[in-house]
């Protein structure tokens, strides 16, 4: 096992009639922003519930942030509160919505000349405005951790940010309200941590067993509930299992002392970019072609991965790498999730380009060993056509 440091301040109410939280989290006359997405909070009950418990505090709202955030959005949020002396952030809905609120809250108090700097040139971020969640579409785990992806519609360019200054003071979490969700949002939820799980489990031997088993557990759960959930969103103890999977896929738990990849996202983040393709998705075309193309690299994790999480014991070990990649196609395939590049009208012109973004930025050595080079990126999506 690796030495790590481990520390996350943010906590967490989870379940029914939580909301009323909210006024023993923020300061009593605080002036606070209230983000949220399409509306959807509107209709599944959420934003009254909210606005109740903000009875007596200056509220501005602050609604269209996007499926992924953009930075534009982003900006003129950015403007309201620098003019207003806003000083506290809720965001509202899933982790688009909070990813934006954290970019918004350290853009706030950037002193440089572009915020977007924060995100593309390494610009460690020195103080941010306070915020919390109120989490109604698991996924991301954006809710507990200090992370944050965010979009530029004028370079077409997806890039993140960390910092321990935007972790929520407190995130609420809401699988009643999720239970309205449309089965693909759901799907895509399942998809995404499962994938968080993965690119922090399924690396090289670190001798780390009890962060295996939290892994596994993990995914085991999301394996078991995901259906579930996928076929009646409305399933409250189901999508509840389904929602702290997501938040604790991702929320620094499972990294402890253990290598990452995060190659997977990293592509990913570029097929989203150029053609809008939900991130979920990105993963589920990425992750099959990234272990095709290392398996050796990757043999002993995946041999792991496929005898304790898929049951898979029977022929050589080729045999049972291969059984293993294509229970887990299999498993997104069956929640409507489709794995190549063709089902999304992509073609070889964006490989070539997302290949030559990577050596532009000198991007030369992504993944747990650093083998995944532009030439490997463009392999590992050719793969996937």
């Amino acid at each position: 096992m690796k030495e790590f440091e481990y520390y996350n301040p943010v906590r967490i109410f989870f379940g029914r009639d939580q909301v009323s939280k909210i006024s023993q989290m923020i300061p009593s006359g605080s002036k606070v922003i209230l983000l949220y997405g399409g509306g959807s909070i509107k209709k599944n009950g959420v934003y009254d519930r909210i606005m109740e418990a903000l009875t007596g505090y200056d509220v501005t709202e602050f609604g269209g942030i996007e499926p992924n955030p953009l930075y534009e959005t982003s900006m003129k949020a950015v403007e309201i509160i620098n003019s207003k002396g806003i000083g506290f952030i809720l965001a509202a809905g899933g982790g688009s919505v909070i990813d934006a609120a954290k970019f918004i809250a350290a853009a706030s108090l950037y002193e440089g000349s572009d915020p977007w700097d924060i995100l593309s040139g390494s610009v460690p971020v020195k103080a941010a405005i306070p915020l919390g969640a109120i989490l109604t579409l698991p996924a991301t785990g954006t809710e507990m951790n200090k992370n944050s992806v965010i979009s530029r519609k004028s370079t077409t360019e997806k890039l993140a940010f960390a910092s321990p200054f935007v972790y929520p003071v407190f995130s609420i979490l809401l699988p009643d309200a999720a239970g309205t969700l449309p089965p693909a949002q759901v799907a895509n939820g399942v998809v995404d941590a499962f994938v968080h799980v993965i690119e922090q489990y399924l690396t090289y031997p670190a001798n780390s067993p009890v962060q295996d088993r939290f892994a596994e557990a993990i995914l085991l759960t999301l394996i078991e509930e995901g259906p579930k959930v996928y076929r009646n969103p409305s399933d409250y103890e189901a999508m509840s299992n389904l929602m702290w999977s997501a938040t604790m896929a991702l929320n620094g738990l499972l990294s402890c002392g253990v290598p990452g990849d995060w190659s997977v996202h990293t592509i990913g983040h570029e097929l989203t970019a150029l053609h809008g393709i939900d991130h979920a998705r990105t993963l589920a075309i990425v992750l099959p072609g990234v272990w095709k193309k290392l398996r050796a690299e990757k043999s002993a994790k995946l041999l792991q991965y496929g005898e304790r999480v898929w049951k898979i014991t029977e022929g050589s070990e080729d045999q049972r790498i291969d059984a293993t990649i294509e229970s887990t196609v299999s498993f997104f395939e069956s929640l409507g999730i489709k794995t190549r590049l063709s089902d999304y009208g992509v073609g070889s012109e964006t490989i070539d380009l997302i290949a030559g973004r990577f050596e532009k930025r000198r991007w030369l050595s992504l993944g747990d060993r650093g083998l995944v080079t532009p030439e490997l990126t463009r392999q590992i999506l050719e793969v996937q056509k």
